[in-house]
């Protein structure tokens, strides 16, 4: 196995990435993580503070990633580790009912007012898996519509993309999924309401739901028209179908709520995730009560978890919520965003284009619209990306492995970090 690509010592992140492989399959537990998208073999870390992480080889990192998303915070934020250790010395999980759960639940519905009915689960995939579950049970009805390049997850019937043809119903992205479950998923693109209007005119009596997320960030940051999804409002209420929103990237990332909040368009059902677990595994559904009920034990809709609710991971949410509260951090990472979209766009350089709102930035290395669409996404972008990859983590900047993915600010990095990798970004592709 060999790194040479790799202009730095990595030696002990690729002896151990060895000693992984032989264990785990691709050596990961999660498929990005096995750097596939640019080449060479992952980076091993041994500890995180603030914006910053340093690998098993001394590597020090400015962390442009932030586990995803989750640490709106920073890593090992004072006050949220100080809640996990008073959770954890009272114990890790209780399999049973405890306060922290009415607090979270409080704080989700305080924060999104439009709904009355939250329940917990431990991760976005969950969460999305339940709603569309319950959508199904509310409803009565069989088929969910999807938009192809929007990833849910990966459950079975959210592992689909599209076919050739103006509606497709769902091929398997992946082995292992019965053709009668992808068949349950129809998917089509963003930005088209003729094609939506094709599909309820087919099917309209059949779907359950249409899930989205208002702001598609798992392939490029796929900007929607406030309009697009008003009109996925409009048309699933006239057919009697319930809206998702998948808001487990963008929900409490810009505001004290969700997007949804933002382009005053109300699904409903919201899937949430990632910030509200302030770096541990927490998703949540919430909905009115009125649909929310359909969930057992109340309803016949079926979930469970053994580790739903769980005391510790609450603990860590629960003060991650309690912080942003107020506003000031989001005012400050969207001062942050406005900071280093200023220094790229200074440069002047055609194709440095990208994508921002908020705290989250997307590189489409390319000049040209933006896209809108994953088939608008360029080759040229992502081949770019990919050479400029390893240069800037030599650098010291660790930005997702995948040209696809988008990188996260936090409240813990700084106007000097971001100038400092604007540098870096521009001098690398003027030369």
């Amino acid at each position: 196995m060999s790194n040479t690509c790799i202009p730095f010592s990595l030696n002990a992140s690729l002896e151990r990435f060895t000693k992984a492989v032989s264990m785990i399959p691709g050596g990961v537990n999660s498929p990005v993580r096995a750097f596939k998208s640019v080449g060479g073999t992952p980076v091993f870390l041994k500890r995180a503070k603030g914006s910053r992480f340093w690998d098993i080889d001394g590597n020090e990192y400015i962390d442009f990633c932030q586990s995803w998303g989750p640490l709106v915070l920073g890593h090992a934020d004072e006050r949220v580790v100080a809640a996990v250790r008073e959770a954890a010395c009272n114990g890790l999980s209780f399999g049973a009912c405890h306060e922290g759960e009415i607090q979270m639940a409080e704080l989700i519905l305080s924060a999104m007012r439009d709904f009355n009915c939250v329940r917990l689960v431990n991760s976005g995939t969950e969460a999305v898996m339940t709603a569309l579950r319950l959508a199904r049970g509310a409803t009565s009805r069989d088929l969910i519509v999807k938009f192809e390049g929007g990833y849910h997850g990966h459950s079975d019937s959210m592992l689909v993309k599209a076919g050739s043809g103006l509606v497709t119903f769902g091929e398997a992205d992946s082995s292992g999924i019965p053709s009668k479950i992808a068949n349950q998923t129809i998917v089509t693109a963003f930005d088209d309401e003729d094609r939506v209007a094709d599909i309820f005119k087919q099917y309209g009596s059949r779907i359950a739901a249409v899930i989205i997320e208002p702001l598609p960030a798992n392939n490029g940051l796929l900007v929607q028209r406030r309009d697009f999804l008003q009109y996925l409002r409009e048309i699933t209420q006239v057919n009697g179908s319930l809206l998702i929103f998948d808001e487990v990237i963008s929900g409490f990332r810009f505001n004290f709520g969700g997007y949804y909040q933002m382009i005053d368009v109300i699904p409903d059902l919201v899937t949430l995730g990632k910030v509200i677990g302030g770096g541990m595994p927490v998703g949540a559904i919430a909905g009115s009560r009125e649909i929310m009920k359909n969930l057992a034990p109340e309803g016949s809709v079926y979930q469970a978890g053994t580790l739903s609710g769980n005391p510790v991971s609450l603990a860590a949410g629960i003060e991650t919520l309690k912080i942003l509260s107020d506003g000031s951090i989001h005012k400050k990472l969207e001062n942050l965003g406005r900071k280093f979209a200023s220094l790229l766009e200074g440069a002047n350089i055609t194709s440095l284009r990208f994508e921002r709102v908020g705290s989250i930035f997307w590189l489409h290395l390319d000049e040209g619209e933006l896209p809108k669409k994953p088939a608008e996404i360029s080759r040229a972008a992502m081949e770019r990306y990919k050479t400029l990859y390893w240069p800037l983590l030599e650098k010291g900047f660790y930005l997702p492995p995948s040209p696809y993915e988008v990188m996260f600010l936090s409240a813990s990095h700084n106007e000097e970090e971001l100038t400092k990798f604007a540098d870096a970004l521009i001098n690398k592709m003027q030369n």
